[in-house]
């Protein structure tokens, strides 16, 4: 496929083989290429280094990118964006490293319409990334995501990630000089308060930089001058936007252990304890700061004499909820199970409690934010491969509704739906048909035709579900509280039929399940996944064995090696 392609050619030219898998897991997010690995194929494009500048027709290039097919996409190819780019010669120069906020704004505006797999990712894409292989380039595209990212379109801080994500890593004179140029500090926090876009960016940046790198190198980026600058955008006069993502940045940064320390003694937990008051404000973008700021008080920046949400929240009403315990930690679930959040590069997925296998039911969510998210109904056999990009409707056993590109997704492809982009705070319903064995979608109480092609494959044991991509958060709502636009058809609600302990109800901050973890024993001929079941199957051809039979069977590619698994063979001596 074009887009694997692509991210060969990437990752050879100047990142190494080690990286591979990272540009082909973020192009997926977004270019809704679904964990296709194996078909990659051979289409590496080979240029020299040439330093002389190519008449690239930039504008024509943006008038390329910018036009959105409007074709079923199910049942035909769209058209790539722009045709196919040939290799370069060996006496062809370099593009031209000029236009820079151009090449940003034309990605941003062009990413939207990209969804297919035989789609080739936009010209602005490779361009940036050419550039970004010297450090003068990665500096220019740097600065250029903080100057030109406009604060109102729901998609540019997740385009900032995945810009990054693909540029080469930055050298330390690159990072020094990048350092340089910002020289942030408190003071800086305070300017240009009427714009903040420009805090905003350069909060989604360093939050970027600090989970790319590790050790030292994010040990050396948060100098005292970024901390302070951080710190000072969380005070109450900034902007919500800017507070929120100055917020994510020092999470991210707090990922290596010293910087944790670091922060931490900042008195950070002060700031916080009063920002998550604003976990239920009406204001959407107030309630995503209290949203972090509570997780952030409970997961990581503890305060001394605070209690932690999971041991006050009242769960008595509820019995369905998002189940924490098969998701990756990248994915904040709130203590009452019913909001999930992803601040992540990674496309995290997670699915409810309860799952329902006859009868008519139907569950609502809130939109907290209005970027890409799939939401929808999923089932047993559903693949949830975060980092290989899977997610609701990437297969042929979920189907999900996507209010932010306008697509109904199934089986890894998408058709437009008409209803109109959902924005915050506004509600969508789904309603699952088992006895007509159909799913229909609602926004505001207006629905959709009714959608059936999940049931050639399946047709029980299904989830409410949702994937989110980069900075997107929901509220779901199972029937605890009453619904604001029931269907008119008569229905069941998770909430009056599922059951859930007291015990099963609680979400342990990452601190407390740590602990327990340390504590429960595992037996050291255990699968390496589920850690459950005896290690007794050997995947051919790569010859890893340190799996059960069961988690093999569920895999297409093995965990170590990224080789496609032909056969998996159970050893019978292994078993005790």
């Amino acid at each position: 496929m074009i887009v694997f392609g692509w991210a060969v050619f990437l990752a050879s030219r100047s990142l190494g083989q080690g990286l591979l898998l990272t540009l082909e897991e973020h192009i997926a997010h977004f270019l809704g290429t679904r964990g296709a690995t194996a078909a990659m194929g051979n289409s590496c494009i080979c240029r020299d280094d040439s330093g002389a500048e190519d008449s690239v027709d930039i504008q024509q290039q943006q008038a390329e990118n910018s036009a959105v097919p409007t074709a079923d996409m199910r049942s035909q190819p769209r058209d790539p964006v722009r045709p196919p780019r040939r290799g370069r010669g060996p006496h062809e120069p370099r593009r031209k490293k000029q236009n820079v906020d151009g090449l940003v704004l034309d990605t941003l505006a062009v990413i939207r319409t990209l969804v297919d797999n035989d789609q080739e990712p936009p010209y602005s894409m490779i361009t940036l990334h050419e550039m970004a292989e010297t450090d003068e380039g990665w500096l220019d595209v740097v600065q250029s995501l903080i100057r030109v990212i406009p604060l109102e379109d729901p998609l540019g801080p997740a385009v900032i990630t995945l810009l990054l994500d693909e540029c080469p890593l930055p050298t330390k004179d690159a990072l020094q000089k990048l350092t340089e140029i910002l020289n942030l500090n408190g003071e800086v926090a305070c300017q240009d308060s009427g714009h903040p876009a420009k805090h905003r960016n350069t909060s989604a940046v360093l939050g970027c930089l600090a989970e790319k790198l590790a050790g030292p190198a994010s040990i050396g980026l948060l100098s005292p001058g970024i901390l302070e600058y951080l710190l000072q955008c969380l005070k109450l006069q900034s902007h919500p936007t800017v507070m929120l993502f100055a917020l994510i940045a020092l999470e991210k940064f707090a990922q290596t252990s010293e910087n944790k320390l670091t922060i931490s003694e900042s008195s950070i937990s002060d700031r916080l304890v009063m920002l998550e008051s604003w976990a239920d404000d009406p204001d959407y973008l107030k309630r995503q700061v209290g949203f972090c700021a509570q997780w952030s008080l409970d997961n990581l920046f503890l305060k001394e004499g605070r209690q932690l949400t999971y041991e006050k929240v009242d769960l008595n009403s509820i019995r369905a909820m998002l189940n924490s315990n098969d998701v990756s930690e990248y994915l904040k679930i709130s203590p009452h199970g019913l909001e999930a959040r992803c601040d992540a590069s990674s496309f995290e997925s997670v699915r409810c409690t309860f799952c329902v296998d006859a009868g008519v039911w139907y569950y609502e969510v809130t939109v907290v934010t209005s970027g890409v998210m799939q939401i929808g109904w999923a089932t047993r056999d559903s693949k949830f491969l975060n980092h290989e990009g899977y997610g609701i409707g990437d297969d042929e056993y979920s189907c999900a509704y996507d209010g932010c590109r306008q697509l109904i997704w199934y089986n890894a492809r998408s058709k437009p739906h008409l209803h109109p982009c959902w924005k915050e705070g506004d509600t969508v319903g789904f309603l699952l048909d088992l006895n007509e064995k159909q799913m229909i979608f609602f926004l505001n109480g207006n629905q959709l035709p009714p959608e059936k092609q999940v049931f050639s494959s399946t047709v029980s044991g299904f989830f409410a579900a949702a994937s989110f991509m980069s900075y997107q958060q929901c509220e779901f709502n199972f029937g605890a509280k009453p619904f604001k636009y029931p269907p008119s058809m008569k229905f069941s609600t998770f909430n009056d039929y599922a059951f859930l302990t007291a015990e099963e109800k609680i979400i342990l901050p990452r601190h407390r399940r740590l602990a327990l973890l340390k504590q429960v024993s595992i037996r050291e001929n255990c699968c390496s996944l589920c850690c459950d079941e005896v290690a007794d199957t050997q995947l051919k051809p790569c010859g890893h064995s340190d799996l059960c039979m069961d988690c093999a069977l569920q895999l297409e590619t093995c965990p170590l090696c990224r080789k496609e698994i032909v056969s998996r063979v159970r050893q019978i001596s292994h078993i005790s």
